[in-house]
Protein backbone atom coordinates (compact mmCIF):
# COMPACT_ATOMS: atom_id res chain seq x y z
CA UNK A 1 0.00 0.00 0.00
CA UNK A 2 1.08 3.53 -0.72
CA UNK A 3 1.60 5.83 2.24
CA UNK A 4 0.24 8.72 0.16
CA UNK A 5 -2.84 6.68 -0.79
CA UNK A 6 -3.52 5.89 2.85
CA UNK A 7 -3.00 9.51 3.86
CA UNK A 8 -5.29 10.78 1.10
CA UNK A 9 -8.04 8.37 2.11
CA UNK A 10 -7.75 9.46 5.75
CA UNK A 11 -8.34 13.15 5.02
CA UNK A 12 -11.74 14.56 6.03
CA UNK A 13 -14.10 15.65 3.30
CA UNK A 14 -17.29 17.68 3.24
CA UNK A 15 -16.47 19.51 6.43
CA UNK A 16 -18.33 22.73 5.69
CA UNK A 17 -21.79 23.95 6.55
CA UNK A 18 -24.12 24.42 3.58
CA UNK A 19 -26.73 27.17 3.61
CA UNK A 20 -30.36 26.18 3.23
CA UNK A 21 -31.40 25.39 -0.33
CA UNK A 22 -35.07 25.47 -1.30
CA UNK A 23 -35.30 23.52 -4.55
CA UNK A 24 -38.98 24.47 -4.85
CA UNK A 25 -38.08 28.16 -5.26
CA UNK A 26 -35.28 28.19 -7.83
CA UNK A 27 -34.89 31.25 -10.04
CA UNK A 28 -35.43 30.91 -13.80
CA UNK A 29 -31.89 32.13 -14.54
CA UNK A 30 -28.67 30.47 -13.43
CA UNK A 31 -27.12 33.94 -13.21
CA UNK A 32 -29.55 34.85 -10.44
CA UNK A 33 -28.77 31.67 -8.48
CA UNK A 34 -25.02 32.16 -9.06
CA UNK A 35 -25.19 35.70 -7.68
CA UNK A 36 -27.03 34.44 -4.59
CA UNK A 37 -24.53 31.62 -4.04
CA UNK A 38 -21.37 33.70 -4.53
CA UNK A 39 -22.64 36.32 -2.08
CA UNK A 40 -23.46 33.58 0.45
CA UNK A 41 -19.97 32.12 -0.03
CA UNK A 42 -18.35 35.51 0.58
CA UNK A 43 -20.53 36.13 3.64
CA UNK A 44 -19.44 32.75 5.03
CA UNK A 45 -15.81 33.78 4.73
CA UNK A 46 -14.81 31.93 1.57
CA UNK A 47 -11.52 33.45 0.45
CA UNK A 48 -11.59 34.75 -3.12
CA UNK A 49 -15.01 33.36 -4.06
CA UNK A 50 -14.54 34.86 -7.55
CA UNK A 51 -11.60 32.53 -8.25
CA UNK A 52 -12.38 29.60 -10.53
CA UNK A 53 -10.61 26.92 -12.50
CA UNK A 54 -10.91 27.52 -16.24
CA UNK A 55 -10.49 24.48 -18.50
CA UNK A 56 -9.76 24.88 -22.21
CA UNK A 57 -8.63 22.48 -24.92
CA UNK A 58 -5.25 22.69 -26.62
CA UNK A 59 -4.57 22.12 -30.34
CA UNK A 60 -4.06 18.38 -29.71
CA UNK A 61 -7.46 18.10 -28.00
CA UNK A 62 -5.90 17.77 -24.54
CA UNK A 63 -7.64 19.57 -21.65
CA UNK A 64 -5.70 22.32 -19.89
CA UNK A 65 -6.77 24.02 -16.66
CA UNK A 66 -5.69 27.01 -14.60
CA UNK A 67 -7.09 29.22 -11.86
CA UNK A 68 -8.20 32.76 -12.64
CA UNK A 69 -10.48 35.51 -11.40
CA UNK A 70 -13.93 35.83 -12.95
CA UNK A 71 -14.56 39.48 -13.88
CA UNK A 72 -18.34 39.55 -14.28
CA UNK A 73 -21.38 37.34 -14.62
CA UNK A 74 -24.48 38.54 -16.40
CA UNK A 75 -26.90 37.42 -19.11
CA UNK A 76 -24.08 37.69 -21.65
CA UNK A 77 -22.00 35.08 -19.82
CA UNK A 78 -19.19 34.45 -17.35
CA UNK A 79 -16.40 36.93 -18.13
CA UNK A 80 -12.65 36.43 -17.68
CA UNK A 81 -9.61 38.16 -19.16
CA UNK A 82 -6.01 37.56 -20.15
CA UNK A 83 -3.63 38.22 -22.99
CA UNK A 84 -4.37 36.81 -26.40
CA UNK A 85 -0.75 35.59 -26.50
CA UNK A 86 -1.24 33.42 -23.39
CA UNK A 87 -1.71 29.65 -23.59
CA UNK A 88 -5.42 30.07 -22.88
CA UNK A 89 -5.70 32.77 -25.55
CA UNK A 90 -4.13 30.50 -28.16
CA UNK A 91 -6.30 27.57 -27.11
CA UNK A 92 -9.49 29.64 -27.27
CA UNK A 93 -8.53 30.86 -30.75
CA UNK A 94 -8.46 27.22 -31.95
CA UNK A 95 -11.23 25.73 -29.77
CA UNK A 96 -13.58 28.47 -28.50
CA UNK A 97 -15.13 26.37 -25.73
CA UNK A 98 -14.40 26.24 -22.02
CA UNK A 99 -15.57 25.15 -18.61
CA UNK A 100 -15.36 26.94 -15.27
CA UNK A 101 -15.41 25.29 -11.85
CA UNK A 102 -15.93 27.14 -8.57
CA UNK A 103 -15.34 25.32 -5.24
CA UNK A 104 -16.49 26.96 -2.03
CA UNK A 105 -15.47 24.41 0.61
CA UNK A 106 -16.70 26.19 3.77
CA UNK A 107 -20.26 26.09 2.39
CA UNK A 108 -19.91 22.70 0.64
CA UNK A 109 -20.90 24.17 -2.71
CA UNK A 110 -19.55 24.02 -6.24
CA UNK A 111 -20.68 25.56 -9.51
CA UNK A 112 -19.76 24.22 -12.94
CA UNK A 113 -20.25 26.29 -16.11
CA UNK A 114 -19.59 25.15 -19.66
CA UNK A 115 -20.23 26.49 -23.12
CA UNK A 116 -18.87 28.38 -26.07
CA UNK A 117 -16.48 31.30 -25.62
CA UNK A 118 -16.81 34.64 -27.40
CA UNK A 119 -14.60 37.70 -27.34
CA UNK A 120 -16.21 40.67 -25.63
CA UNK A 121 -16.64 43.95 -27.47
CA UNK A 122 -13.65 46.24 -27.93
CA UNK A 123 -15.26 48.72 -25.51
CA UNK A 124 -15.78 46.08 -22.80
CA UNK A 125 -12.23 44.81 -23.27
CA UNK A 126 -10.81 48.34 -23.05
CA UNK A 127 -12.83 49.01 -19.89
CA UNK A 128 -11.54 45.81 -18.30
CA UNK A 129 -7.94 46.69 -19.14
CA UNK A 130 -8.44 50.23 -17.81
CA UNK A 131 -9.66 48.78 -14.49
CA UNK A 132 -6.30 47.05 -13.94
CA UNK A 133 -3.53 48.78 -12.05
CA UNK A 134 -1.24 51.09 -14.00
CA UNK A 135 1.65 48.68 -13.49
CA UNK A 136 -0.39 45.74 -14.77
CA UNK A 137 -1.50 47.73 -17.82
CA UNK A 138 2.14 48.50 -18.68
CA UNK A 139 2.87 44.76 -18.89
CA UNK A 140 0.29 44.26 -21.66
CA UNK A 141 1.33 44.81 -25.25
CA UNK A 142 -0.96 46.97 -27.39
CA UNK A 143 -3.93 44.95 -28.60
CA UNK A 144 -2.97 41.83 -26.63
CA UNK A 145 -5.56 42.16 -23.83
CA UNK A 146 -8.78 40.20 -24.27
CA UNK A 147 -11.99 39.87 -22.31
CA UNK A 148 -13.91 36.69 -23.09
CA UNK A 149 -17.30 35.39 -22.03
CA UNK A 150 -18.46 31.83 -21.66
CA UNK A 151 -21.97 31.68 -23.08
CA UNK A 152 -23.17 28.86 -20.88
CA UNK A 153 -25.06 25.92 -22.31
CA UNK A 154 -25.01 24.10 -18.96
CA UNK A 155 -24.66 25.41 -15.42
CA UNK A 156 -24.66 22.96 -12.55
CA UNK A 157 -24.99 23.97 -8.90
CA UNK A 158 -23.84 21.26 -6.48
CA UNK A 159 -24.48 21.32 -2.77
CA UNK A 160 -22.78 18.67 -0.70
CA UNK A 161 -24.32 16.86 2.20
CA UNK A 162 -22.51 15.01 4.97
CA UNK A 163 -24.88 12.06 4.49
CA UNK A 164 -23.78 12.01 0.82
CA UNK A 165 -27.26 12.94 -0.41
CA UNK A 166 -25.83 15.75 -2.53
CA UNK A 167 -28.14 18.09 -4.40
CA UNK A 168 -27.52 19.08 -8.02
CA UNK A 169 -29.44 21.86 -9.72
CA UNK A 170 -28.90 21.89 -13.48
CA UNK A 171 -29.75 24.61 -15.97
CA UNK A 172 -29.42 23.72 -19.65
CA UNK A 173 -29.81 25.88 -22.74
CA UNK A 174 -30.54 24.65 -26.22
CA UNK A 175 -30.69 27.58 -28.61
CA UNK A 176 -32.95 29.89 -26.61
CA UNK A 177 -33.25 30.85 -22.95
CA UNK A 178 -32.40 28.38 -20.22
CA UNK A 179 -34.91 25.63 -19.67
CA UNK A 180 -36.60 25.47 -16.30
CA UNK A 181 -34.03 24.21 -13.82
CA UNK A 182 -34.13 20.58 -12.92
CA UNK A 183 -32.77 19.18 -9.73
CA UNK A 184 -31.96 15.82 -8.31
CA UNK A 185 -30.56 14.48 -5.10
CA UNK A 186 -27.58 12.29 -5.80
CA UNK A 187 -27.00 9.35 -3.52
CA UNK A 188 -23.28 8.70 -3.45
CA UNK A 189 -21.24 6.16 -1.56
CA UNK A 190 -18.61 7.45 0.86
Amino acid sequence: MSALRDWLRSQPSLTGTPPALDTERLPASPVTLFEEWIHQAAAAGVAEPHAATLATVDSDGVPDARTLIVKNVDDRGWAFASTRSSAKGGQLAVHPVAALAFWWQPVMRAVRVRGSVHAASADDTAADLAARSEAARRDVADGDWALWRIEATRVEFWQGSIDRRHTRVVYEREGGPFAAPSYRIDRMRA
